[in-house]
C-alpha cells in the first residue's frame, strides 16, 4: 500500500474539546504531521451531558444536537487543514469517533450511540468520512470497546517485553501486552470524569489543573472504600463503562452518609482514579507502564501510580515518541485507513466480538 493521509477526530467522555490529528499511514506505520485542539462551547457540552445523565430528551434534541456535532467537527478538521496548510484533496479520509451519549453493551438490547452527523462531516469538507465504528463489534456480539487496543498493537508491541499501554481519559482503559499471549484489554473504571465533574460542581473549573486543588486535601478512607466496592470492579473482561454507570448522582449516592469538605472529595477520587487502575494493573507482569490522555498531565496521579506499581516502570507514551494527547485521534484515523482497505479493526479478544471485522460506515466525498 502506499503512503496516504488521513485525519482523526476524537472527542471523548470529558468533552473537553475535539482532538483532530493529521497522520501519514504507509505499510501500517504511522507519522503524526500535525494536530489541533478544537473548542466545544459550553452550551453544547451541558445539552450534551444532559443526554448523558438521562435528563428527558426527545428525537428532536437528538437530532438537532448530531447535526450541531457534525458542524463541529468539520470546522474542526477545516481549522486542522488551516494549520497544516494542506488541501482537502490530499486526504484520503477521515476517521471520526462521534461523541458518546450513550453506551449499552450489557443490556437486553445493546447498543451504543455517537453523534456526529458523518454527512454533514463530509459534505462540508469535501473529504470522504467514516464513522459509527462501535456498532460492528456489538453486531457481533462484542462491547463495542475498547477499540484502541489494536492500535496500542501497532505502536507499541515488543516481542521480549511486557508494556501495558493506560489511557487516562474521561474513562481510564488499559491495553495489555505481553509476549507471547493474546492482547487484551478493558476500562479500569473513572479516569478524569468524576474530578472534571466535582470541581466543574465546586468551582466552576473544567479540571483540576495540575490536581492541585487535590493536593489540598486528604483520602477519605470510608468514602473510598464505599467508591471501590461497585460491582463494576468485580467483572471480568471483556468490560467496557462511561458516564452512564460513574457520574455526579453516582457519587453523590456515596457521599450520602458523609460529611466530607469538596477538597478531600477531590483528593479521594484522584485516589480512586489511580488505585482501581493500579489493581488492574498489577495483575499483569511487571514491565513498563506507558500512560497517555488528559490524565498523564496530573502530576499527582502520575505520583500515585509510581507509588502503587513500584515493579512497573511508569512513564508517558511521549518517551516512546506518541504524544500523550493525540494517541485517541490517532487511533481512529488508523481505524479509518484499515476500513478503507477492507481490514479488520477489532480485537475480539478484547471486546469479546465472536470474530474480527471491518469496522465504520463510509460516507463518500
Amino acid at each position: 500500500m502506499g503512503r496516504e493521509r488521513y485525519i482523526g477526530i476524537m472527542s471523548g467522555t470529558s468533552m473537553d474539546g475535539v482532538d483532530t490529528v493529521l497522520v501519514e499511514i504507509e505499510d501500517n506505520n504511522i507519522q503524526l504531521l500535525c494536530e489541533h485542539s478544537f473548542p466545544m462551547g459550553e452550551n453544547l457540552k451541558q445539552s450534551l451531558l444532559d443526554i448523558c445523565l438521562g435528563q428527558p430528551t426527545n428525537l428532536q434534541a437528538i437530532g438537532e444536537l448530531d447535526h450541531r456535532l457534525g458542524h463541529l467537527f468539520a470546522d474542526a478538521v477545516l481549522a486542522l487543514l488551516d494549520k497544516a496548510q494542506v488541501k482537502a484533496s490530499s486526504i484520503k479520509a477521515i476517521g471520526s469517533h462521534g461523541q458518546t451519549v450513550f453506551h449499552s453493551p450489557d443490556s437486553e438490547y445493546a447498543f451504543t450511540m455517537q453523534l456526529g452527523d458523518a454527512n454533514i462531516i463530509s459534505a462540508k469538507t469535501g473529504i470522504t468520512t467514516i464513522a459509527d465504528f462501535r456498532r460492528k463489534d456489538m453486531a457481533y456480539g462484542g462491547q463495542g470497546a475498547p477499540l484502541v487496543p489494536a492500535f496500542h498493537q501497532q505502536l507499541f508491541s515488543q516481542p521480549h517485553l511486557s508494556r501495558v499501554i493506560l489511557n487516562i481519559g474521561g474513562i481510564a482503559n488499559i491495553t495489555v501486552l505481553s509476549p507471547g499471549k493474546p492482547v487484551t484489554g478493558y476500562d479500569t473504571g473513572p479516569g478524569n470524569m468524576l474530578m472534571d465533574a466535582w470541581i466543574n460542581k465546586h468551582k466552576s473549573l473544567r479540571y483540576d489543573k495540575e490536581g492541585n486543588w487535590a493536593k489540598s486535601g486528604e483520602v477519605n478512607m470510608a468514602l473510598l472504600h464505599s467508591l471501590i466496592s461497585d460491582p463494576y470492579f468485580l467483572l471480568q473482561p471483556p468490560k467496557s463503562t462511561g458516564r452512564e454507570l460513574f457520574n455526579l448522582t453516582w457519587l453523590t449516592d456515596h457521599l450520602q452518609d458523609c460529611q466530607i469538605s469538596p477538597e478531600n472529595v477531590q483528593r479521594t477520587l484522584a485516589e480512586f482514579t489511580a488505585l482501581t487502575i493500579a489493581n488492574d494493573v498489577n495483575k499483569e507482569s511487571p514491565g513498563e507502564l506507558l500512560v497517555c490522555g488528559g490524565g498523564a498531565h496530573n502530576p499527582l496521579i502520575m505520583d500515585r501510580l509510581t507509588k502503587l506499581l513500584p515493579d512497573w516502570e511508569v512513564m508517558t507514551t511521549a518517551e516512546q515518541g506518541v504524544d500523550i494527547d493525540n494517541m485517541e485521534a490517532m487511533a481512529f484515523a488508523w481505524l479509518a485507513y484499515r476500513t478503507l482497505h477492507q481490514l479488520p479493526g477489532n480485537l475480539p479478544e478484547v471486546t469479546g466480538a465472536q470474530q474480527v471485522a471491518c469496522l465504520g460506515a463510509i460516507y463518500p466525498s
